[in-house]
């Protein structure tokens, strides 16, 4: 089997020949690793496919993921502005949304028009025709709720849900949109078969149980039932400690989440089997980055054999890594699962 027919047997609740592994984004990982910086490669789509598909031989991801790091472009494409930083991903400089109507001035045909966005479509067609029939391309994007408090700014994203409930919904519902929009781009040239949500700001450290389900839950759905009439699979990836709401998770429609380390892997499984793919959650700091080759190597089998030996799992960091994650480190996760054989 190739990677992507890996990846996409255990989204089927199957068991392929191996464990599937990937690494979750690693924008700030390839680019440190390669040299680049997010601000120089922010309009070179060539430049930009290049680094993509020269650095997946060495980290050999059954995923590979275009885009990581400039998620905060899809809102800036439509009138913000984008802060650098010297290391780590660029931010929003400021919010978008204040009021309903800065929402409704709002425009999604401006995402075209944006130089990053569509250097991102463009690197992502090419890296897909590149290496697309043996690994699965994706491009990433913030889920709608994390999206919208990009938008609308965090704080004020926090203390909308219970003052003003329906400014919130509406700025995440424009924000669901705004991920469709970004990804009909992809879906519709057949470019993509996976798309992939990072929802942070959806976090059980941030938000309750309860304003999940109102806020986040429902505009994944949205997005989620997009992609299926697309014939697209998904992935999303929420931070934090989710054992509250892992009940939720098949809710949302997508065809695998991702679990933070914080997250009990047996709980996960126990809940999750069989109902949703579920991936995860070596702990990507103090394994990854701050462990011996010999500590990822106990930590990652402890991982497969909690959760990954009946199928339906993809052994992944427990979040994005940071760039400082030694190679080795890296090289040790992933060959344990390729050399672990399911049947």
């Amino acid at each position: 089997m190739t990677p992507k027919e890996v990846i996409f047997t255990a989204f089927d609740f199957h068991k392929p020949p191996r464990i599937p592994v990937a690494l979750f984004g690693g924008g700030m990982f390839t680019m440190y690793n390669t040299g680049n910086s997010f601000k120089s490669l922010a309009e070179d789509a060539k430049g930009m496919a290049d680094m993509i598909i020269s650095f997946s031989k060495r980290s050999f991801s059954d995923i590979v993921y275009v885009g990581s790091g400039y998620n905060n472009f899809h809102a800036s494409a439509l009138g913000g502005k984008i802060r650098y930083r010297e290391i780590g991903a660029p931010d929003l400089e400021e919010p978008l949304v204040n009021t309903e109507s800065d929402l409704d001035k709002l425009d999604l045909e401006r995402l075209k028009d944006n130089a990053t966005v569509s250097a991102i479509w463009e690197a992502t067609e090419m890296v897909s025709r590149a290496i697309g029939d043996e690994f699965v391309v994706t491009a990433t994007a913030w889920g709608p709720f994390t999206l919208g408090a990009q938008m609308f700014g965090v704080e004020k994203m926090m203390r909308g849900t219970f003052k003003s409930p329906e400014l919130a919904k509406k700025i995440v519902d424009f924000a669901a949109n705004l991920n469709i929009e970004f990804y009909s781009h992809l879906a519709d040239k057949g470019i993509i078969k996976m798309i992939c949500l990072a929802d942070p700001t959806a976090s059980g450290d941030l938000i309750s149980r309860k304003q999940f389900e109102n806020f986040a839950l429902p505009y994944l759905q949205k997005v989620t039932s997009w992609a299926k009439i697309k014939g697209v699979k998904v992935l999303v990836h929420i931070c934090g400690d989710t054992s509250d709401r892992l009940d939720l998770f098949p809710k949302m429609g997508a065809d695998c989440i991702s679990l933070d380390h914080k997250v009990d892997i047996a709980r996960a499984k126990s809940e999750l089997l069989g109902k949703i793919c579920f991936a995860g959650n070596v702990n990507p700091v103090s394994v990854l980055n701050n462990g011996t080759p010999s500590e990822v190597e106990e930590m990652t089998r402890r991982c497969i054999e909690t959760a990954g030996l009946e199928g339906g799992f993809v052994l992944m960091p427990g979040c994005d890594i940071p760039p400082t994650v030694p190679i080795k480190n890296v090289e040790t996760f992933v060959n344990i699962a390729r050399e672990w054989k399911l049947n």
